[in-house]
């Protein structure tokens, strides 16, 4: 038998050689770990659905962003449980909200933590929704001047980086002109740009206690059948001053993460979510699975496609297993 003059084994036959070609490669720095944060003290509640993930009052928050340093996870982004929720989700945008809060104690306290800061409505509205509403829709224009209160409360509060996820026509424009206004020109925004509406969200919606009280969120979020719609959602942003594009959820939509990447120039950040993470960890638990081993390739794939910043809930292991 002749054989090609070319034998991709010889490359690798050890880890020195595969690693010295290694096409992608993950680091701490690259992540971004999501925190709950919810009111009270010496609070440090495991989500359910989300084994290893907690709820934690705001006084557990510096303890956690430390720790995240330590492994080299330099940014988190916050989501807030508040006291009180309305129809028009005031505790997003209240100058002394559970985020707002969160945010002046981290960058009090760990200041060289990156910080940012989901901006919606959700989490804070009574009905569950990512707005205002007219009956039982969502006004997207009117919801508007509210995202844009609540990201400006947070660049107010020390922010340094805001995350619109509401899905609203025209709210990175909004946003962005309200920011540069009150002379916040240098807080960037990482836009959802193409969020679908995606059966993978559930444990998150536990721990953030934000699932709608009616209906669905298909009107605004993005149908999961739809690849080109996706190009045209980050065309808006990118023109509207995005300054990063997100992709969410992230291993069920690869080829979009792969997309955006070849389309756009501004980094492109995907979020593996709570579903994503729950189906590892329960697999893992059940030692149906190796679950590092699944958790970096999952990570892996991610960055290969085209991410250059992953949100996960694996970060902090994620990192002890690259210090490893």
């Amino acid at each position: 038998m002749v054989f090609p003059e070319y034998r991709p084994r010889r490359m690798r036959q050890n880890e020195t050689l595969r690693s010295m070609i290694r096409e992608t490669r993950l680091a701490p720095e690259q992540m971004m770990y999501p925190l709950f944060v919810l009111p009270g003290k010496g609070i440090r509640e495991e989500v359910s659905s989300m084994p290893g993930v907690f709820r934690l009052s705001i006084d557990q928050l510096a303890k956690e962003a430390k720790e995240c340093l330590a492994l080299g996870v330099r940014s988190v982004i916050l989501f807030g449980l508040p006291e009180k929720k309305d129809a028009l989700g005031s505790g997003a945008y209240a100058k002394n909200g559970i985020i707002q809060q969160a945010i002046r104690e981290l960058k009090n306290k760990v200041p060289e933590m990156t910080v940012a800061t989901d901006v919606c409505l959700c989490e804070y509205t009574d009905h569950g929704h990512c707005g205002c509403l007219v009956g039982e829709t969502v006004d997207n224009d009117a919801t508007l001047e509210l995202l844009s209160k609540t990201a400006l409360s947070h660049a107010q509060a020390g922010a340094d980086m805001v995350a619109p996820s509401d899905m609203m026509d025209g709210r990175i424009s909004e946003i962005r002109a309200v920011l540069d206004e009150s002379s916040y020109h240098m807080v960037p925004i990482m836009s959802y740009a193409v969020k679908y509406a995606s059966a993978f969200y559930g444990p998150f919606r536990d721990a953030a206690e934000c699932a709608p009280q009616f209906g669905d969120r298909r009107s605004y979020q993005m149908d999961p059948a739809n690849s080109r719609e996706a190009l045209r959602e980050a065309t808006l942003d990118v023109e509207e001053g995005a300054d990063i594009l997100m992709v969410k959820p992230a291993l069920s939509y690869l080829d979009i993460i792969s997309r955006l990447h070849d389309e756009f120039d501004l980094p492109v950040a995907a979020y593996q979510v709570s579903g994503e993470y729950a189906l590892i960890q329960a697999a893992a638990e059940k030692g149906w699975i190796d679950g590092p081993k699944v958790m970096a390739e999952s990570l892996l794939s991610i960055r290969r496609a085209g991410a250059d910043i992953i949100l996960t809930y694996f970060a902090k292991e994620m990192a002890k297993l690259l210090r490893a």
